[in-house]
């Protein structure tokens, strides 16, 4: 029996706490936030309601005092949130998909990536679940203490190394997102990928090294119940940490993506595609007399509109008939224009901000890493240059 002047948490239980209130606010913010949801914010908000579980999960499995309690009520409580691991990758990857792809539908085929969690709670269900209480609590006092290599560290070890490959299919959805983006847009700094790259890279990370204590207990299981807890609670330290960084990492960016990839991929063209002389006069003649790359937020959906031409055969155009990719074409447009600039003496008193926002560039840096990858020189150099002719 549990008395209510004993302590039911100790300091390092407190983490986990910790850990899954920050993940209930941040799923509370996301819902309040949010007054026109798209599909990724409900495959994010799933998430990290597994991070609500999950610390729970582990309260209950090793937690000293509320674990005997949550068994207590109900020994079905020892495996009832693990269903949270196993649903986290899908749910990273469709996160993903539909953050990056304006047309994500789930289809049949995406409910595949559940297989592993329905096999989860079906061997759950026909083995713990099936069980009478008296058995289940003898198999949660022993596992409790378990160290040796064993059947529940196999089946650990499969679901960390799943969320593992769940983890590389989302950094190779956002590999080809990167490469996407050079054929569609002109300004690339507010489409970030940073969030979306840290979120999978960091819980790839926890979840190795959660891989990385089991393969210990496999490797070594002479090592003892305090090099195991040790272990344990340092991932229990760096969940809350990956957990904390996110959040804020999320809330210090008003916008976690500016634009989304369309599922067509822009970079397949046909192999017999010729440069068209007519096309590359009528775009080089729009570009000279409209100057649409003076517009920070030009896109390839906007030129192509200005050009009464489709998307695609634009970067099909811009690609064969100019050897280069959208991003490339309108920079360097954007950088003639800046080197104007810098040689008009009228303009002397414009600062490299000015000129670089005035020639239709978001970021100084970009700006001056373009120019210098253009011209040879820094605009800075330039300019001394030019002023010393």
């Amino acid at each position: 029996m549990i008395f209510l002047s004993e302590a039911i948490f100790n300091f390092h239980d407190t983490v986990l706490l910790a850990t899954a209130f920050q993940s209930f606010l941040f799923v509370l913010l996301l819902l309040i936030a949010k007054r026109d949801p798209h599909l990724s914010d409900y495959f994010i908000i799933g998430f990290f309601i597994a991070q609500v579980f999950i610390p729970v999960h582990l309260l209950i499995s090793y937690g000293e005092v509320f674990r005997l309690i949550a068994i207590d009520r109900s020994p079905n409580l020892f495996l009832a949130l693990e269903i949270a691991y196993w649903l986290e990758g899908p749910l990273l990857l469709w996160y993903t998909r539909s953050l990056l792809n304006k047309e994500f539908k789930l289809t049949r085929f995406d409910f595949i990536y559940l297989l592993p969690a329905l096999l989860s709670v079906i061997y759950n269900s026909v083995t713990f679940f099936s069980w009478e209480t008296a058995e289940k609590i003898s198999y949660i006092s022993e596992y409790h203490e378990l160290i040796a290599p064993s059947l529940p560290h196999s089946i650990e070890a499969v679901r960390e190394t799943i969320f593992i490959v769940f983890g590389v299919l989302c950094l190779r959805e956002i590999k080809h997102a990167q490469d996407e983006i050079h054929h569609r847009y002109s300004n690339i700094e507010k489409i970030e990928f940073a969030w979306l790259a840290t979120l999978v890279v960091a819980f790839m990370m926890l979840r190795g090294w959660t891989l990385l204590v089991v393969a210990t207990a496999f490797i070594a299981p002479d090592l003892g119940t305090n090099t195991f807890n040790a272990m344990g609670l340092a991932g229990n330290y760096l969940m809350f940490a990956i957990v904390s960084a996110l959040i804020f990492f999320s809330l210090t960016r008003s916008s976690i993506l500016a634009g989304k990839i369309s599922k067509r991929k822009l970079g397949d063209q046909p192999d017999d595609h010729r440069p068209d002389p007519v096309l590359t006069q009528k775009l080089t003649q729009h570009m000279q007399d409209k100057k649409p790359y003076l517009s920070h937020y030009l896109n390839l959906e906007e030129l192509a509109k200005q050009l009464a031409m489709h998307p695609r055969a634009l970067s099909v155009a811009i690609k064969h008939n100019f050897n280069t990719n959208f991003y490339e074409f309108i920079n360097t447009y954007r950088i003639d224009e800046a080197k104007l600039m810098l040689e008009d003496e009228s303009k002397s008193h414009l600062t490299m901000i000015d000129i670089s926002g005035e020639s239709g560039f978001n970021s100084k840096a970009t700006f001056n890493s373009f120019f210098k990858k253009l011209v040879g020189m820094t605009p800075t150099q330039y300019k001394s240059k030019v002023n010393s002719l």
